[in-house]
């Protein structure tokens, strides 16, 4: 059986039962007139005096109350359950979509993680014969574009905010008097790689036959493509593997 006659001091003084022990005994902090580890809060943070536990709370208590009070100026964010929840969605559960990004000559297959319907991370889709499953900064970059606050809620006329369905019947409205007067239309577009765009485009121009498609780019790579054709007959933008290049000669 265990013994439980054994006793333990917390220190030498309660040992000794020193007088300046007993007198602190039911003290939280020892006296600030008494040369003792507790003095030095007991004097500096609550004011001096023989400072009880009680005490102490209380002002722990208002800085808790403080903070508290601060913390309600920051805006609230909050979580609203699904009211009837989308099918084969889960939380904490990422979905993944195949989808494809051009832009500036860069061009990858990709997937897209989402989280319920918010996109998070882009990747290299393995299962494409073109780029592998490759991609480059800017391509992982691109999921932050979609989270840009300064972007367009919706059509606007002006300064005015419009619904859909009035631009709809506007624009449709504008183009048939266009066509039936014979006037030009014209449709102007970054490079498109897309077979679904390109098809969008074609629909687009045999219903209206007076539609031109112009294809722009900032930075046009135009010049470098005229060039390989001329020198290599071969109408391509190149991509250059410089793991084993010795030298590179820079002319500016």
């Amino acid at each position: 059986m265990e013994n439980t006659t054994k006793r333990y001091w917390k220190g030498v003084e309660e040992l000794r039962n020193d007088a300046t022990f007993v007198k602190n005994a039911n003290s939280e902090f020892a006296d600030p007139e008494t040369p003792a580890s507790g003095s030095d809060l007991d004097g500096g943070l609550l004011g001096g005096g023989n400072t009880q536990r009680r005490d102490f709370l209380k002002v722990m208590g208002f800085g808790m109350a403080a903070v508290s009070l601060a913390a309600c100026e920051t805006p609230v964010h909050k979580a609203i359950p699904y009211i009837k929840k989308p099918d084969f969605t889960f939380a904490s559960i990422s979905d993944y979509y195949a989808s494809s990004y051009s832009y500036g000559g860069d061009y990858a297959s990709i997937l897209v993680e989402t989280r319920e319907g918010r996109p998070i991370k882009v990747e290299g889709n393995p299962q494409s014969s073109v780029s592998k499953g490759g991609t480059s900064a800017r391509i992982q970059a691109s999921v932050l574009s979609l989270y840009d606050n300064d972007k367009l809620k919706g059509p606007k006329r002006g300064e005015t905010d419009v619904d859909w369905a009035t631009i709809d019947r506007e624009v449709i409205s504008q183009l048939s008097s266009i066509a039936a007067q014979g006037g030009a239309i014209r449709i102007i577009t970054s490079t498109v790689l897309s077979p679904a765009t390109k098809a969008v485009i074609t629909a687009f121009t045999t219903k209206y036959p007076t539609t031109r498609h112009i294809m722009y780019d900032a930075n046009s790579a135009a010049g470098i493509i005229q060039a390989n054709q001329l020198s290599f007959g071969r109408s391509v933008i190149p991509s250059y593997n410089l793991s084993r290049v010795q030298t590179i000669v820079s002319v500016c």
